[in-house]
């Protein structure tokens, strides 16, 4: 299925790991161009390597806005065409496990460097008249994940802001969207592995059973697989999907 991206240009976030490398693969093996963004260069060269005709890397820290106007320079001279805005997530536990502090970190990692980028990216797009914003957040802004409480609290505001600035957008020809993530065989999930099994005074290999053991489709996915529903909603494709909420989740909430 040709998906209409060969020669345009993307923005992916957290590209060294995880769901942002997937994604970064994934349109660039569909002939796009990207550029990959990591706070860890090693990462970055090693995926750069997959692919570098279409690859090009950036390597700094989303959380630091000042960073956000190096990354606007390196888009500038080519139309920008959509941006996976992705990043690693709050750390697991419950609430007994965190200060007010731990509540403003997470509210920076997990909400404000996304509304601060893309101000930054619609004025890109908006004259084009043209682009795509996928976010990249968990199952749990549609049911909480135990021992989540960061991620349960705080990834339903960034839905709200998509779908409130997605209904400004679509008149610009802009779509936003967020994809909800069940278990996936990432870092994030291992370290929710870890975190059981310190718990239940359990193996981490049984841990990660008992997570398998919740998807009714009976197998964990990898982030290659969400990867393709992610290109698709990048691409030219997804003109009528916009302010919405995909889940990938094996059918977790059923």
């Amino acid at each position: 299925m040709n998906i209409e991206i060969k020669g345009k240009r993307f923005l992916v976030c957290g590209a060294g790991s995880g769901f942002g490398k997937a994604v970064a693969l994934q349109l660039a093996g569909e002939g796009a161009e990207v550029l990959a963004v990591s706070r860890t260069e090693s990462k970055l060269f090693e995926l750069q390597s997959r692919f570098p005709r279409n690859i090009s890397i950036l390597t700094g820290d989303l959380f630091d806005l000042d960073f956000h106007n190096t990354l606007i320079n390196n888009l500038s001279g080519v139309p920008l065409s959509g941006a996976l805005i992705n990043a690693g997530g709050p750390p697991a536990g419950g609430f007994s496990d965190f200060t007010l502090n731990d509540w403003d970190n997470a509210w920076n990692s997990v909400v404000k460097w996304k509304i601060a980028l893309t101000e930054k990216l619609l004025e890109i797009m908006k004259p084009q008249h043209y682009g795509r914003l996928l976010y990249i957040e968990s199952v749990s802004v549609l049911q909480p994940v135990d021992n989540l409480i960061l991620s349960n609290a705080l990834r339903p505001a960034v839905v709200g802001f998509v779908k409130t600035v997605a209904k400004q957008m679509a008149p610009y020809g802009i779509t936003l969207n967020v994809l909800a993530p069940g278990y996936h065989r990432t870092a994030a999930l291992e370290r929710l592995f870890k975190k059981k099994a310190e718990m239940e005074g359990i193996s981490e290999d049984e841990a990660g059973q008992q997570f398998e053991k919740e998807i009714p489709v009976g197998k964990m996915a990898s982030p290659e697989e969400a990867a393709t529903l992610a290109a698709w909603l990048l691409s030219p494709l997804s003109r009528y999907v916009t302010g919405e909420v995909l889940p990938h989740d094996g059918g977790i909430r059923l």
